[in-house]
């Protein structure tokens, strides 16, 4: 997508910037604390800080330490990484927003926990209300727990994230494209700002143009429509602000919560990169990459060395959003588009969809610069942040995320036998686990494609006899192995095996049911009188 002159030129442009950026954030962590009551400090806690930072529609490519031509100028991430342990093998739950999301806060299934499918603007209900959280778990053994960003499991009344476990909510309750704005991001198509006037009418396929983007704090829209250029520093502020208040204020163990809007579309960066429509993508990476030096240089800052930082992302990249969108490296799918047609990540149940860059860093607890290529999901992220904070999760119902406190923290690559990747929009019933994942080698029962860059999409195909590619050899997921040979027979045993256990597993499970009902009255709107439901700032 990009020259190395070019990428080599924006570095340096990045450099000239890195001092200015510093003092800019040395200055907000000051102000912030200033405004914080001090107190003399107490002994230092025993249990951990968790920092989960979830990126949006992110690809495994993105990130320069995972490319060999290093062309992405991400440093703060590339210092997280070096600083911790990378994870090459690593999935996201689901291929789209709201089902990845409910199975990091519940380690579990979409077919255990619900929410099977993404939640709209005017949903009723949310993440079901029978399934406990692990902010809630957190904030009921003493932690202070705080999300900035993204919600998307439910945004009226006790879907709200102050009522799932959060003491603190800053944030969109869903994605940035899910409502218009006065001076829209870039994206594909081209969306119009929101209308100032209700005698104006306009359609726009695929952009939402009736209520504008609502930013909230904790239950009260305070802005709508927001600004989403100015998105990038007021997380940055708030994030640093819950940091302070937990450590110094409230003197509590905390949980934070970041659901970044990048790299979701429509996408937007720091006004001073001042970068064209030709490299959109790398500039909104850049953006999100100071976001989260941010965050480190707080946790820095206030000598927060036992906090555990974790990120991650909820899916693949939008293929559909062209040069809008991300990289998925080499685990292109190429059987499906070659064969099939459509694209090969976002919704899809390919490598793609779902392998995302993940790394996690803890001082003196993990090793540095330590790499792992055990199979994990962001399903892990719960009982092992609740194993660390020695919380025990309910017993009433199974959990499908496994422990990997010993692959942090020691040199275990032992992670799941099995992985099942659900059906995620392509292809199949919403949350249907009809790919599993058997050590290195993956089955399909159904494939399907996207919607591609091209407009083209892959028609969804059952597999009687399914298709089960060998990873290691082919990560590109293009040729199958022969459904003759021994080594295909003796797999596809083992895959019948794990898949049929764990199918049983969940229908002998206590298991949700999310409401779905969609109804204008459960949009969230500041004032319905206006255009857009437009209101002034309210902070």
């Amino acid at each position: 997508m990009f020259t190395r002159d070019w990428c080599i030129r924006f570095s340096m442009k990045m450099a000239q910037f890195g001092l200015c950026l510093l003092l800019l954030y040395s200055g907000l962590i000051h102000h912030i604390k200033s405004h914080i009551k001090q107190e003399d400090k107490t002994s230092e806690k025993e249990r951990p800080n968790f920092i989960i930072i979830l990126a949006d529609d992110i690809g495994w490519g993105d990130l320069w330490v995972n490319r060999p031509d290093n062309s992405t100028p991400t440093p703060w991430l590339d210092s997280l990484m070096l600083k911790g342990k990378r994870f090459t093998d690593f999935h996201s739950p689901a291929s789209t927003c709201s089902p990845s999301r409910a199975a990091l806060l519940t380690g579990r299934h979409g077919l255990r926990n619900g929410v099977t499918h993404n939640f709209a603007v005017g949903s009723v209900g949310g993440l079901p209300l029978n399934e406990t959280t692990l902010a809630e778990l957190l904030h009921e053994a003493g932690y202070y727990t705080a999300i900035i960003g993204k919600w998307h499991l439910g945004h009226n009344g006790s879907y709200n994230p102050v009522h799932r476990g959060f003491d603190y909510y800053f944030g969109i309750p869903y994605s940035n494209d899910m409502g218009c704005t006065d001076k829209p991001g870039l994206d594909l198509p081209s969306c119009p700002p929101c209308l100032h006037s209700q005698y104006i009418t306009r359609k726009h396929e695929e952009c939402y143009s009736k209520v504008a983007l609502p930013l909230m704090e904790n239950e009260i829209i305070i802005e709508q429509p927001l600004d989403t250029w100015s998105l990038k520093d007021r997380y940055a502020t708030a994030a640093v602000n819950q940091i302070f208040t937990a450590s110094i204020s409230k003197k509590q163990p905390f949980l934070l919560y970041v659901a970044l809007a990048h790299m979701h579309v429509p996408l937007f960066h720091n006004a001073f990169l001042n970068v064209t429509t030709q490299d959109p993508y790398t500039a909104s990476l850049s953006d999100m990459d100071s976001l989260v030096g941010t965050i480190m240089q707080a946790v820095s800052s206030e000598q927060l060395e036992n906090t555990l930082i974790w990120f991650t992302g909820d899916n693949g990249p939008w293929e559909q959003k062209c040069q809008f969108a991300g990289n998925v490296g080499p685990f292109v799918g190429k059987w499906q588009t070659s064969r099939a047609g459509g694209g090969s990540a976002k919704r899809t149940t390919w490598e793609g969809g779902h392998r995302v860059p993940t790394a996690v860093t803890w001082p003196k607890k993990i090793k540095p610069n330590s790499t792992s290529s055990a199979l994990l999901s962001g399903l892990d992220i719960f009982p092992t942040i609740l194993s660390l904070a020695g919380v025990k999760p309910p017993s009433d119902r199974r959990y499908d995320g496994i422990d990997i406190t010993d692959i942090l923290l020691n040199d275990s690559d032992t992670g799941h036998k099995s992985l099942m990747h659900p059906n995620s929009g392509a292809a199949g019933q919403f949350g249907d686990l009809q790919s599993v994942r058997l050590r290195h080698h993956k089955a399909f029962y159904i494939t399907g494609g996207s919607v591609a860059c091209d407009g083209g999409s892959g028609q969804q195909q059952y597999h009687n006899t399914p298709l089960i590619f060998d990873l290691s050899l082919d990560e590109a997921e293009e040729t199958p192995l022969n459904p003759e040979s021994e080594v295909y027979r003796s797999v596809l045993k083992e895959v019948e095996r794990e898949r049929e256990a764990l199918l049983w597993d969940i229908a002998t499970d206590k298991v949700s049911s999310a409401d779905y009902t969609v109804n204008p009255a459960a949009v969230p709107c500041c004032q319905p009188h206006n255009p857009a439901c437009r209101c002034h700032s309210l902070k």
